[in-house]
Parts: C-alpha cells; sequence; structure tokens
C-alpha cells in the first residue's frame, strides 16, 4: 500500500477567528504537511486565509453534515488525497507528529476507515462523553470500538465513497452515529487512537438551542434507517427511558418530546438495516446498538 495523502477539512460559521487562525497554525506546524487544507465557511464569508488554504463559502448553513460533504466533494475535485482529516474550528493539534501517525495507522491497515482522536481541554480533562465506549473510565485507553468523535478523526476516502458520506439531512447531532454504523455495515474499522489529541475547550452540547429536538429526532431516525425491526423498540425505549434521567429542564424535555415525534413522522432518508453479523461484531466490541 502506498502512503496514504491526508487531506484536512474544517467547518466553520465564522464566529471563531482567533481560535481558526490557532488551529490552521498547529496544522502548519505538522512534521508531515497535510495534501490539501479546505476550510468551509458554513452560511459566512470568511476573511483571506493563509497561503495553501483553500476557502469555501456556503450561501447558508447546510449544518456538520452538509458542510463536511462539502468539504469531501472539494477534496475529491482535487484527487490527491486519500484521508481526511476533520477537525472542530476551536480545537488545536497540540502534537506536531499527528498527521503522520494518522498516515501511519491508514498505512498499516487498508480497512481501517476512521479514527477517533482523544478530545481534552487545556488541563487535560476528557469528559466521559468524549470517550466512544461504554467503559469510559479511562480516556488514554484505544482500541477497535462502534463510533466515534466528531470534533476530530479522520476518514478513509475509499470507505466514504462505499458508505455514501455523511447524512445531510441529519443537520447536527449522531451524523457520526450514521457514518460509524453504515462503516461498520461495509466491513470498516472504528479505532479510537488516544495518542491523538484535539484539545478543545470544555463545553456542552446543550449548549445549542435545537440540541434536544434534534438529539431525539436523529435517534429515531437512526434506528429508522438502520436497525433490524427487532431491535427499533428496544434501542428507542432505552433512549427515551436515559433522556428522561439525565434532562434536567422542563423545556429540554419538552424539545425532546417534539423532536421524538418529529423523527417518526418525517422522511428520514433510505432504509438499509445492518446486517445481524454487524450487530453481533458491535456486540463482541462492547457496544451493542441499542444503547
Amino acid at each position: 500500500m502506498t502512503r496514504p495523502r491526508v487531506g484536512v477539512a474544517v467547518l466553520t460559521m465564522g464566529t471563531r477567528p482567533d481560535e481558526l487562525r490557532a488551529l490552521l497554525a498547529s496544522v502548519a506546524a505538522q512534521d508531515e504537511q497535510p495534501a490539501r487544507v479546505v476550510v468551509v465557511g458554513n452560511g459566512t464569508e470568511l476573511p483571506p486565509q493563509s497561503d495553501g488554504v483553500h476557502v469555501v463559502e456556503l450561501p447558508e448553513n447546510l449544518g456538520v453534515s452538509g458542510g463536511r460533504n462539502v468539504a469531501i466533494d472539494v477534496l475529491r475535485e482535487f484527487g490527491d488525497v486519500d484521508i481526511v482529516v476533520d477537525l472542530d474550528d476551536d480545537g488545536l493539534l497540540v502534537d506536531t507528529g499527528a498527521l503522520r501517525r494518522i498516515a501511519d495507522l491508514h498505512e498499516a491497515d487498508a480497512r481501517l476507515g476512521i479514527i477517533s482522536f482523544r478530545i481534552a481541554d487545556d488541563t487535560g480533562f476528557t469528559a466521559r462523553r468524549h470517550i466512544p465506549r461504554l467503559r469510559a473510565d479511562d480516556p488514554m485507553r484505544g482500541g477497535y470500538v462502534t463510533t466515534f468523535l466528531g470534533g476530530g478523526h479522520s476518514l478513509s476516502m475509499r470507505m466514504l465513497t462505499e458508505t455514501g458520506g455523511w447524512p445531510d439531512e441529519f443537520f447536527f447531532t449522531h451524523e457520526e452515529t450514521d457514518l460509524a454504523w453504515r462503516a461498520l455495515d461495509h466491513g470498516w474499522r472504528i479505532l479510537y487512537a488516544p495518542e491523538l489529541l484535539l484539545q478543545h475547550p470544555r463545553t456542552s452540547p446543550a449548549r445549542h438551542a435545537v440540541y434536544y429536538r434534534m438529539t431525539a429526532r436523529n435517534r429515531v431516525w437512526l434506528a429508522r434507517r438502520h436497525l433490524p425491526a427487532l431491535l427499533m423498540p428496544l434501542y428507542l425505549t432505552v433512549w427515551a427511558t436515559l433522556a428522561l434521567v439525565r434532562t434536567r429542564s422542563a423545556t429540554g424535555l419538552r424539545a425532546w418530546a417534539a423532536g421524538f415525534v418529529e423523527g417518526v413522522r418525517t422522511p428520514c432518508g433510505r432504509r438499509r438495516p445492518m446486517r445481524w453479523r454487524t450487530v453481533w461484531h458491535m456486540t463482541r466490541l462492547g457496544r451493542p446498538p441499542i444503547v
């Protein structure tokens, strides 16, 4: 296998220009330089960027999924990228060897479809929700997993060609799970590599006004799109119960309920249930597709 060529994609709404500059500087400082760097302004104009950064300005906000698909299309048009690395615009690559390590891992395993980074704040703290497995006591324990982190990861372009890319209709939340389930069902592996660190401020996803509604809607869509019929009610019951236990605000619960109903009533895209072999594989990895 030839050395994989790495491209970097950053999606931004233009609200964090200082952080974006710092992130791009950390990309430029890598000891193995990317073949391409693409910055997508999601419904915003962007100031001039440094040389070698390709800028795309979208007239409207297409969401996380839509914006990342645009970046993938641009990298595909260039034709010189095998691996795309998605980075949050307020993240930072601390280690100058991160892109080299990514290329090493993909070069060593032709069926490695996704690498999930470790995300930690400037004190080194990693939130449990940023560890892509159920046993989340040790953020430094890597290995094969069933999902990945949206803020920092790499994707095989070959895998994306097979799986179809990000789910545009999801807009925001659980788009990673949708892509991960399709990747696993196509026989690709997902690796959590904690040595790959993206430094990122400590935040809560609930800071977004649409978080509760889209979380519930997209959970239902995940089940409708990918789960065998026998697992759908079990999956949704588990997550409805967790929402009741975890959500502390009445406003949040009402938004969650509205999103759940929306997920049942609205089109979710093509249904293609995963194979039972994939269900068993995910179970062996420690996270069956019911939680």
